[in-house]
Protein backbone atom coordinates (compact mmCIF):
# COMPACT_ATOMS: atom_id res chain seq x y z
CA UNK A 1 0.00 0.00 0.00
CA UNK A 2 1.58 3.72 -1.26
CA UNK A 3 1.75 6.01 1.51
CA UNK A 4 1.13 9.82 0.24
CA UNK A 5 3.44 12.08 1.00
CA UNK A 6 1.79 15.34 2.23
CA UNK A 7 4.98 17.49 1.64
CA UNK A 8 5.01 17.46 -2.03
CA UNK A 9 1.36 17.71 -2.33
CA UNK A 10 1.40 20.73 -0.49
CA UNK A 11 3.72 22.09 -2.43
CA UNK A 12 1.43 21.79 -5.21
CA UNK A 13 -1.17 23.40 -3.71
CA UNK A 14 0.98 26.13 -2.57
CA UNK A 15 2.73 26.52 -6.44
CA UNK A 16 -1.19 26.61 -7.68
CA UNK A 17 -2.27 29.71 -5.16
CA UNK A 18 1.29 31.23 -6.22
CA UNK A 19 0.00 31.18 -9.75
CA UNK A 20 -3.42 32.23 -9.12
CA UNK A 21 -2.20 35.40 -6.54
CA UNK A 22 0.51 36.38 -10.38
CA UNK A 23 -2.67 35.92 -12.58
CA UNK A 24 -4.45 38.47 -10.04
CA UNK A 25 -1.46 41.03 -9.83
CA UNK A 26 0.36 41.08 -12.77
CA UNK A 27 -1.50 38.74 -15.38
CA UNK A 28 -1.15 35.72 -16.47
CA UNK A 29 -1.81 33.91 -19.73
CA UNK A 30 -2.84 30.43 -20.92
CA UNK A 31 0.65 29.53 -21.70
CA UNK A 32 1.80 30.88 -17.92
CA UNK A 33 -0.54 28.93 -16.75
CA UNK A 34 0.29 25.61 -18.36
CA UNK A 35 3.87 25.76 -17.76
CA UNK A 36 3.17 26.59 -14.12
CA UNK A 37 0.84 23.67 -13.62
CA UNK A 38 3.03 21.22 -15.67
CA UNK A 39 6.09 22.33 -13.26
CA UNK A 40 3.86 22.07 -10.42
CA UNK A 41 2.54 18.38 -11.21
CA UNK A 42 6.26 17.83 -12.26
CA UNK A 43 7.55 18.75 -8.78
CA UNK A 44 4.95 16.87 -6.60
CA UNK A 45 5.39 13.59 -9.03
CA UNK A 46 9.43 13.47 -8.78
CA UNK A 47 9.85 14.57 -5.34
CA UNK A 48 7.22 12.30 -4.01
CA UNK A 49 9.05 9.28 -6.28
CA UNK A 50 12.41 10.47 -4.73
CA UNK A 51 10.88 10.49 -1.54
CA UNK A 52 9.54 6.99 -1.88
CA UNK A 53 12.65 5.26 -2.73
CA UNK A 54 14.89 7.25 -0.36
CA UNK A 55 12.41 5.67 2.35
CA UNK A 56 11.53 9.40 3.40
CA UNK A 57 8.10 9.89 4.80
CA UNK A 58 8.73 13.41 5.50
CA UNK A 59 10.49 16.25 4.01
CA UNK A 60 13.11 17.85 6.61
CA UNK A 61 13.96 21.31 7.44
CA UNK A 62 16.16 21.41 4.51
CA UNK A 63 13.75 20.02 2.16
CA UNK A 64 11.18 22.31 3.36
CA UNK A 65 13.56 25.37 1.94
CA UNK A 66 14.13 23.84 -1.04
CA UNK A 67 11.04 22.85 -1.79
CA UNK A 68 9.93 26.91 -0.79
CA UNK A 69 13.01 27.72 -3.80
CA UNK A 70 11.00 25.23 -6.14
CA UNK A 71 7.79 26.93 -5.49
CA UNK A 72 9.29 30.22 -6.90
CA UNK A 73 10.97 28.80 -9.62
CA UNK A 74 7.39 27.51 -10.27
CA UNK A 75 6.14 30.85 -10.55
CA UNK A 76 9.29 32.62 -12.67
CA UNK A 77 8.97 29.59 -14.88
CA UNK A 78 5.39 30.43 -15.63
CA UNK A 79 5.97 34.51 -15.90
CA UNK A 80 9.18 32.76 -18.67
CA UNK A 81 6.76 31.29 -20.60
CA UNK A 82 4.22 33.72 -20.39
CA UNK A 83 6.48 36.39 -21.64
CA UNK A 84 6.86 34.89 -25.11
CA UNK A 85 3.02 36.08 -26.17
CA UNK A 86 3.10 39.06 -23.71
CA UNK A 87 5.14 41.35 -21.83
CA UNK A 88 6.94 40.26 -18.65
CA UNK A 89 6.59 41.87 -15.57
CA UNK A 90 10.66 41.57 -15.27
CA UNK A 91 11.06 43.61 -11.97
CA UNK A 92 8.67 40.69 -10.40
CA UNK A 93 10.99 37.99 -12.00
CA UNK A 94 13.96 39.54 -10.93
CA UNK A 95 12.64 39.91 -6.71
CA UNK A 96 11.56 36.07 -7.04
CA UNK A 97 14.40 34.72 -8.85
CA UNK A 98 16.77 37.00 -6.51
CA UNK A 99 14.95 35.49 -3.65
CA UNK A 100 15.12 31.75 -5.19
CA UNK A 101 18.77 32.32 -5.45
CA UNK A 102 19.33 33.38 -1.50
CA UNK A 103 17.61 30.59 -0.68
CA UNK A 104 20.07 28.50 -1.94
CA UNK A 105 22.22 29.01 0.95
CA UNK A 106 19.97 29.13 3.47
CA UNK A 107 19.05 24.92 2.94
CA UNK A 108 22.36 23.71 2.63
CA UNK A 109 23.07 26.01 6.32
CA UNK A 110 19.85 24.13 7.16
CA UNK A 111 20.71 21.21 6.84
CA UNK A 112 24.12 21.32 8.14
CA UNK A 113 22.73 23.03 11.46
CA UNK A 114 20.19 20.33 11.82
CA UNK A 115 21.73 17.93 10.55
CA UNK A 116 19.87 16.42 8.02
CA UNK A 117 21.62 16.31 5.31
CA UNK A 118 20.64 13.41 2.53
CA UNK A 119 21.38 12.59 -0.75
CA UNK A 120 17.80 13.20 -1.69
CA UNK A 121 18.12 16.85 -0.69
CA UNK A 122 21.70 17.41 -2.19
CA UNK A 123 19.70 16.06 -5.97
CA UNK A 124 16.29 18.16 -4.72
CA UNK A 125 18.32 21.48 -4.29
CA UNK A 126 20.77 20.51 -7.61
CA UNK A 127 17.85 19.61 -9.40
CA UNK A 128 16.01 23.13 -8.58
CA UNK A 129 19.06 25.13 -9.49
CA UNK A 130 19.56 23.29 -12.59
CA UNK A 131 15.84 24.03 -14.25
CA UNK A 132 15.91 27.48 -12.86
CA UNK A 133 19.28 27.98 -15.15
CA UNK A 134 17.67 26.77 -17.87
CA UNK A 135 14.34 28.89 -17.61
CA UNK A 136 16.56 31.91 -17.59
CA UNK A 137 18.60 31.09 -20.38
CA UNK A 138 15.15 30.43 -22.07
CA UNK A 139 14.15 34.12 -21.43
CA UNK A 140 17.72 35.72 -22.10
CA UNK A 141 18.66 33.79 -24.73
CA UNK A 142 15.50 36.09 -27.41
CA UNK A 143 18.04 39.42 -26.40
CA UNK A 144 21.33 38.08 -25.46
CA UNK A 145 21.66 34.89 -28.64
CA UNK A 146 20.57 31.98 -28.72
CA UNK A 147 24.19 30.06 -27.68
CA UNK A 148 23.04 31.42 -24.55
CA UNK A 149 20.81 27.75 -24.26
CA UNK A 150 24.71 26.35 -23.54
CA UNK A 151 24.24 27.47 -20.55
CA UNK A 152 21.44 26.02 -19.12
CA UNK A 153 21.41 23.01 -21.32
CA UNK A 154 25.26 21.87 -19.98
CA UNK A 155 24.40 19.94 -16.89
CA UNK A 156 21.63 18.00 -19.46
CA UNK A 157 23.59 17.08 -21.84
CA UNK A 158 25.99 16.00 -19.28
CA UNK A 159 23.22 13.69 -17.85
CA UNK A 160 22.80 12.34 -20.84
CA UNK A 161 26.16 11.01 -21.97
CA UNK A 162 26.19 9.16 -18.58
CA UNK A 163 23.37 7.33 -19.88
CA UNK A 164 25.74 6.55 -22.90
CA UNK A 165 28.90 6.66 -21.81
CA UNK A 166 29.56 4.55 -18.92
CA UNK A 167 32.46 5.68 -17.43
CA UNK A 168 30.53 8.84 -16.69
CA UNK A 169 28.48 7.38 -14.57
CA UNK A 170 29.62 7.50 -10.35
CA UNK A 171 29.75 10.16 -7.72
CA UNK A 172 31.84 13.15 -8.49
CA UNK A 173 34.28 14.48 -5.38
CA UNK A 174 33.04 17.03 -3.64
CA UNK A 175 34.79 20.26 -5.07
CA UNK A 176 34.16 23.97 -3.67
CA UNK A 177 34.82 25.65 -7.05
CA UNK A 178 31.96 23.98 -8.77
CA UNK A 179 29.59 25.39 -6.45
CA UNK A 180 30.75 28.51 -6.75
CA UNK A 181 30.76 28.35 -10.55
CA UNK A 182 27.01 27.35 -10.37
CA UNK A 183 26.12 30.09 -8.08
CA UNK A 184 27.89 32.34 -10.84
CA UNK A 185 25.51 31.61 -13.03
CA UNK A 186 22.17 32.07 -11.64
CA UNK A 187 23.42 35.55 -10.42
CA UNK A 188 24.99 36.56 -13.79
CA UNK A 189 21.82 35.23 -15.85
CA UNK A 190 19.34 37.34 -13.55
CA UNK A 191 21.59 40.42 -14.18
CA UNK A 192 20.95 39.67 -17.94
CA UNK A 193 17.38 39.25 -17.03
CA UNK A 194 16.90 42.57 -15.36
CA UNK A 195 19.00 44.64 -17.79
CA UNK A 196 21.36 45.64 -15.14
CA UNK A 197 24.17 46.06 -17.78
CA UNK A 198 25.03 47.69 -20.80
CA UNK A 199 24.24 45.51 -24.08
CA UNK A 200 27.90 44.75 -25.00
CA UNK A 201 29.22 44.05 -21.26
CA UNK A 202 26.17 41.68 -20.35
CA UNK A 203 27.47 39.38 -23.36
CA UNK A 204 30.96 39.63 -22.09
CA UNK A 205 29.57 38.48 -18.64
CA UNK A 206 27.79 36.07 -20.18
CA UNK A 207 30.20 34.47 -22.39
CA UNK A 208 33.02 34.64 -18.83
CA UNK A 209 30.01 32.68 -16.94
CA UNK A 210 29.93 29.64 -19.99
CA UNK A 211 33.48 29.72 -19.95
CA UNK A 212 33.86 28.86 -16.06
CA UNK A 213 30.98 26.33 -17.09
CA UNK A 214 33.03 24.89 -19.85
CA UNK A 215 35.90 24.73 -17.51
CA UNK A 216 34.27 22.90 -14.09
CA UNK A 217 32.31 20.35 -16.38
CA UNK A 218 35.27 20.06 -18.29
CA UNK A 219 37.81 19.19 -14.40
CA UNK A 220 34.56 16.97 -14.14
CA UNK A 221 34.87 14.86 -16.83
CA UNK A 222 38.03 14.60 -16.82
CA UNK A 223 38.56 13.16 -13.43
CA UNK A 224 36.41 10.64 -14.42
CA UNK A 225 38.16 9.10 -17.64
CA UNK A 226 41.38 9.48 -15.67
CA UNK A 227 39.62 7.41 -12.62
CA UNK A 228 37.83 5.38 -14.97
CA UNK A 229 39.73 2.24 -14.41
CA UNK A 230 39.84 2.21 -10.63
CA UNK A 231 36.61 2.85 -10.59
CA UNK A 232 35.61 -0.02 -12.68
CA UNK A 233 38.08 -2.46 -10.53
CA UNK A 234 36.68 -1.12 -7.14
CA UNK A 235 32.83 -1.77 -8.36
CA UNK A 236 34.06 -5.41 -9.52
CA UNK A 237 35.64 -6.31 -6.39
CA UNK A 238 32.52 -4.63 -4.41
CA UNK A 239 30.47 -7.12 -6.77
CA UNK A 240 32.69 -9.70 -6.16
CA UNK A 241 32.48 -9.57 -2.34
CA UNK A 242 28.44 -9.50 -2.45
CA UNK A 243 28.53 -12.61 -4.25
CA UNK A 244 30.81 -14.08 -2.29
CA UNK A 245 29.78 -16.97 0.67
CA UNK A 246 31.14 -16.60 3.43
CA UNK A 247 31.09 -19.23 6.04
CA UNK A 248 32.25 -17.91 9.45
CA UNK A 249 33.78 -20.88 12.20
CA UNK A 250 35.98 -21.27 14.81
CA UNK A 251 39.29 -22.54 13.36
CA UNK A 252 39.30 -26.09 14.77
CA UNK A 253 41.93 -28.51 13.01
CA UNK A 254 43.95 -25.17 11.50
CA UNK A 255 47.22 -24.07 11.99
CA UNK A 256 45.53 -20.64 13.78
CA UNK A 257 44.84 -19.61 17.04
CA UNK A 258 40.71 -21.29 17.95
CA UNK A 259 39.61 -17.27 18.90
CA UNK A 260 40.33 -16.58 15.34
CA UNK A 261 37.99 -16.77 12.66
CA UNK A 262 38.19 -18.15 9.43
CA UNK A 263 36.40 -17.34 5.69
CA UNK A 264 35.87 -20.07 3.58
CA UNK A 265 35.24 -18.92 0.00
CA UNK A 266 35.18 -19.29 -3.64
CA UNK A 267 38.93 -18.66 -4.09
CA UNK A 268 39.94 -20.37 -0.50
CA UNK A 269 40.19 -20.02 3.03
CA UNK A 270 41.42 -16.43 4.29
CA UNK A 271 41.57 -15.62 7.79
CA UNK A 272 39.59 -12.57 8.58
Amino acid sequence: MSTVRTGPVIGLLVQIGLLAVLAQTVGLGPAGWAAGLAYGVALCTLLSRGMSRSGARDLGPADQVTLSRAILVGGVTALAADSFSRPAPVALMVVLTSVALALDAVDGYTARRTGTSSELGARFDMEIDSFLVLVLCMYVAPSAGGWVLAIGAMRYVFVAASWVLGWMRGSLPPRYWRKVVAAIQGVVLTVAMGDALPGPLTTVVLVASLALLVESFGRDVAWLWTTRHLRRALAHDAAEDRRTPVVHGTADGLPWPEHRTVAVARRGIARV
